[in-house]
């Protein structure tokens, strides 16, 4: 019952999106020619196939980025209760200490199978 704002304003806004999608399509200009259908990107002409293949290390480098990064958000949370908790007991300290010490061998890891090497 208190998620009926949420899924009117989301009706709502999906409404307005498709009229404007349709009122676009219906009324304005319509002057198709080779540049304005040929691709376009930051400003500069298309060089190349579009289908070029790139390196499985781009790849792997961009996962573990977002491994890393994704196991530093942990670190806010942790920052925030620390100082509120560390009179009670360091099990905190303990535990972030072993978060951590995972992190270097996994990190470590990555180093020795030269995953973060590029050629």
């Amino acid at each position: 019952m208190a998620y009926i704002p949420v899924v009117i304003l989301m009706l709502v806004g999906m409404l307005v999106g498709g009229i404007v999608m349709i009122l676009t399509t219906l009324l304005g200009p319509k002057m198709p020619n080779r540049k304005k259908d040929s691709a376009f990107e930051c400003g500069m002409p298309p060089v190349g196939d579009a289908r070029k293949r790139f390196s499985v290390r781009f790849y792997l480098v961009a996962i573990l980025f977002l491994l890393f990064d994704v196991e530093a958000i942990f670190f806010f949370p942790w920052a925030v209760v620390y100082k509120k908790y560390l009179t009670i007991n360091s099990f905190i300290l303990v535990e972030m200490a072993f978060f951590l010490a995972i992190l270097f061998v996994g990190y470590i890891y990555v180093l020795r199978k030269g995953a973060l090497e590029w050629e």
